[in-house]
Formats: structure tokens, C-alpha cells, sequence
């Protein structure tokens, strides 16, 4: 009997708030993949890729595009705005890319149309009159979206195939979000026509790209192809186990990459976390390692001028503090991660002292790892370890002999602590700029 030969799937996650500089990584792995799907979230997402000095932004395509005769699947528990899409495709192809014939898109996902991104931006700025606090969303349409997919109400892609359909429950959820937006939110209603004649226009150059993207990465599988998963945004952005209100609206962890794309968890063989060798957050929500960006000289000016942390989608600048690796133990145990990627190394270059958060002071007591309460989050006072810096550099080193002996040292502790072996570690945008330690596909 000839055993079947059977591909080995890795699922990449970010750990933090998301902004970890998983698309490098996920551009780098593609290179043993023959596959790559997104499984969660839109184009509120934004993994930037730097290959041979120039650089790419994608918000919605898997970062695998970048790499010739790839596939990529855009899988069900994705939300797709189908404008944005066709104006990314577009991109691509203008930069000499071939796209539509190997992007694949489910027909289970959600669209997000023009009335979601009106109650989206609608909602922040009554949060903000009302004096609740933003959440900080990017005002694309996600969360709302994500609402009609929960209350069975959504409009799919497998929708924009049937034109009588589609046009009777467009009617009906544009009726619902127009009393929404002109009842409650004091914003101005949609028409239909306009929105209805647009779907049916992309819809036609959507309809060869669509596929039953879950069975497609099974049958792939068992014709001995490697498929990455990429996660978008963060494990502490999760809507269930992140940092709760402030999070985004689907499940970015990694057991979702099962769910989000239509296979079963037993074909999540390897789960790839990656975090940067400091801390972001973009948006509002808690984070007890920030340090102040605003002022020349500080620490918290370093990371954030030098990291150059604005955000992909929204340009807003990132919110910088101390690497958490108390934060870092909660997205391990939640994602069961196999290894980790620490990138961006090279922005410690040059500091004095580098400190880590191992701990919390909460009400008088001593605890290790980040609570679930987002109130108990803002009252933690981080407890740090201080390591030596280094003044060599680390930019573009390949190899881990080549790194200064307080950045091996630096990273040996982080690695005890959290109790999870470090599989790759990124010392520069580039997808050259990368020591390999353990290899995910051939682990």
C-alpha cells in the first residue's frame, strides 16, 4: 500500500497588538509554501513587505502574492470589501504581478459595503461627542460588517452571482442601516441604486476569482503542497481574548485559521507567533509597558522614529513601550504557539540598557501574566529586568554567531522566560534580513 503523501501546514500569528511584521515573515515562508491563505479579518489589516529595497503595502491579499505562481486564498472568515479588492489587484498588476489567476476568494465571505463604512465612521464620532472614548477602529466597515454575519443577515460573495437576490437583501439591509444611520447615528442615509449598480459591476470581474476556498486547500493538502495561514492583526486585538473593548472583530488567533478557511485543526501542524523585540498599539486600549513618543532623546522617540512605527492602513503613529513578555505568555498559551519570530532586533541597536516587562503589580499582588479585564490591565504597574544593550549593529545580520553577545543574551532570557523556543529572528525589513534557527516546515 503506498502511504499518501500528505502536506504540512504553519499558521502565522501576531502576539501582540498586532503590527509584528507578520507579512515579512509570511513572504519569507512562502518560499516552501505552495499556498497562502488569510482567514480572518479585511483591509483593516496592513502587512508591509520590503523585497530588494522596494516596498509593497497589502491590506486584503495574502502577502504570498509577492511570490510567482503562488496560490492565495482569501478564505470565509474573511470580511471583503469588494472596491478595495479590485483597486488592490489593480495595484499588483500595475507593479508586473499576475494576481487573478491564482487568488481565490471564498464565496461564504461577508461583504462590507458603503453603509458599513458610514455606521463604522458614525459610531467612532458619536463615541467621541458622547465623551465614551473612541475604540479606534480604521473606519473600513469591518465591525459592522462582522454584525450582519453574526445576525444572519449578511450579504455574501456567492451573493453577487444572483442578481435577484442580491438586489432583494441589499434592499432590506440598506433599509436597516438607513434607519440606523439616520435614526441614531444623525448621519445621512444611502440610496440603493447607486450601491446596487456598483456591486453588479464588480461582481462580473470578482465571479472567476470565486472558489469553495476550503476544499481547495484540502485537495491541495493531500496532493502534498505546504499551505501558510496568515493571521491578521493580533492576538490582543482578538474579539474574545484580547484586550476587551478595545480589539477588533474576529478571532485572530490561531485555532482560527481551522474555522476561517474551511479546514479541519488537525491541519495546523506548526504555530508560527510573531512579535517584535519591543512593543505597538495603534488605536486606544490599555498597555502598561507604553513609553512616551513625543520627546527627542527618550527611549520611547527611539522606537518609534527609528522602528518607523505609523500604521499601514491608517498612518497613524504607533504607541511604543517595552517588549511585554507577560503579555507575550497569554498569546503563546492562547494560540498553543510551536516557535516564535522576534523581529525588528535591529531598532534596539544603540540603547544603553533594554528592559523587560516579566510581571505585574495588581492591587498589591504579583502576577505573570496579562489579565482578561482590560480595567485590570490599566491599574497593572509593569515589573521589569534590565538587560545590557549593545552598540554594534544588528541590521541585516544573518546568522546568530553574527549578533553582539548582550543581543544573544537579550534574547536567550526572553526565550527562558516565556518557555517557548525562538524559530527566527528579523533583523530588517528586507526578507533577507532574517536568522533561521528552526525552519516551521521542517520542524
Amino acid at each position: 500500500m503506498t502511504q499518501q503523501i500528505r502536506g504540512r501546514n504553519v499558521v502565522v500569528v501576531g502576539t501582540q497588538w498586532g503590527d509584528e511584521g507578520k507579512g515579512k515573515v509570511v513572504d519569507w515562508l512562502t518560499d516552501h509554501a505552495q499556498g497562502v491563505a488569510r482567514f480572518q479579518g479585511g483591509h483593516n489589516a496592513g502587512h508591509t513587505l520590503v523585497i530588494k529595497g522596494k516596498k509593497t503595502a497589502l491590506q486584503l491579499i495574502p502577502s504570498g502574492i509577492m511570490r510567482d505562481g503562488v496560490p492565495c486564498y482569501i478564505g470565509n472568515g474573511v470580511v471583503v470589501d469588494p472596491t478595495h479588492l479590485l483597486s488592490e489587484i489593480e495595484r499588483l498588476e500595475a507593479a508586473g504581478l499576475e494576481v487573478r489567476s491564482r487568488l481565490f476568494i471564498s464565496e461564504s465571505c461577508p461583504l462590507i459595503l458603503p453603509f458599513h463604512v458610514e455606521v463604522d465612521k458614525a459610531r467612532e464620532a458619536l463615541r467621541e461627542t458622547s465623551g465614551a472614548g473612541k475604540i479606534g477602529t480604521t473606519g473600513k466597515g469591518i465591525g459592522p460588517a462582522y454584525e450582519d454575519k453574526v445576525a444572519r443577515r449578511a450579504l455574501r460573495v456567492q451573493d453577487l452571482k444572483h442578481p435577484e437576490r442580491f438586489e432583494k437583501k441589499l434592499r432590506e439591509l440598506l433599509e436597516l442601516h438607513n434607519f440606523a444611520l439616520a435614526g441614531y447615528l444623525k448621519s445621512q442615509p444611502l440610496e440603493f441604486q447607486p450601491i446596487f449598480d456598483h456591486a453588479m459591476k464588480v461582481a462580473e470581474q470578482l465571479k472567476p476569482m470565486m472558489a469553495d476556498v476550503g476544499y481547495m486547500i484540502h485537495k491541495a493538502g493531500r496532493e502534498g503542497a505546504n499551505i501558510l495561514f496568515e493571521g491578521a492583526q493580533g492576538t490582543l486585538l482578538d474579539i474574545d481574548h484580547g484586550t476587551y473593548p478595545y480589539v477588533t472583530s474576529s478571532n485572530c488567533v490561531a485555532g482560527n485559521a481551522a474555522a476561517g478557511s474551511g479546514v479541519g485543526p488537525d491541519q495546523l501542524h506548526y504555530i508560527l507567533g510573531i512579535t517584535k523585540a519591543y512593543t505597538t498599539r495603534v488605536g486606544s486600549g490599555p498597555f502598561p509597558t507604553e513609553l512616551p513618543i513625543d520627546e527627542p532623546g527618550t527611549i520611547g522617540h527611539h522606537l518609534s522614529t527609528v522602528g518607523q512605527e505609523r500604521g499601514t492602513v491608517t498612518g497613524r503613529a504607533r504607541r511604543c513601550g517595552w517588549l511585554d513578555a507577560a503579555a507575550l505568555k497569554r498569546s503563546i498559551i492562547i494560540n498553543g504557539i510551536t516557535g516564535l519570530c522576534i523581529t525588528k532586533l535591529d531598532v534596539l541597536d544603540g540603547l544603553e540598557e533594554i528592559k523587560v516587562c516579566v510581571g505585574y503589580e495588581l492591587n498589591g499582588q504579583r502576577i505573570d501574566i496579562l489579565p482578561l479585564d482590560a480595567d485590570d490591565i490599566v491599574a497593572c504597574q509593569p515589573v521589569y529586568e534590565t538587560f545590557p544593550g549593545w552598540k554594534e549593529t544588528t541590521f541585516g545580520v544573518t546568522s546568530w554567531d553574527a549578533l553582539p553577545a548582550n543581543a544573544r543574551s537579550y534574547l536567550e532570557c526572553v526565550q527562558r522566560f516565556i518557555g517557548t523556543p525562538i524559530a527566527m529572528v528579523s533583523t530588517g525589513p528586507d526578507r533577507d534580513h532574517t536568522i533561521l534557527l528552526r525552519h516551521p516546515y521542517q520542524a
